[in-house]
């Protein structure tokens, strides 16, 4: 069996439990792969950015919908500040 390779942002590796979910998903993981690098930096920033684990979950999930859905970005969200 072959190991997915999934891209990371410009700043930020994807985090394991952000892999595992765009991994379960391949509309998530081929959206992923055709957004550009900085796009994969903002969602990846978004995820982690969350303070409680209860909503870094709920975001895990929204991304994976939302790239599913082809939106290239976190909707509502300022944008990473570390860019």
């Amino acid at each position: 069996m072959t190991k997915k390779t999934i891209a990371n942002g410009t700043v930020h590796s994807a985090p394991p439990d952000l892999r595992k979910a765009l991994g379960a998903h391949p509309a998530a993981l081929a959206a992923w792969a055709d957004i550009t690098p900085l796009a994969r930096n903002e969602w990846i920033c978004w995820v982690t950015s969350a303070r409680k684990e209860e909503t870094r979950a709920k975001r895990i999930i929204q991304a994976v919908e939302n790239l599913s859905d082809g939106k290239r970005r976190p909707c509502c969200w300022p944008g990473c500040p570390h860019r």
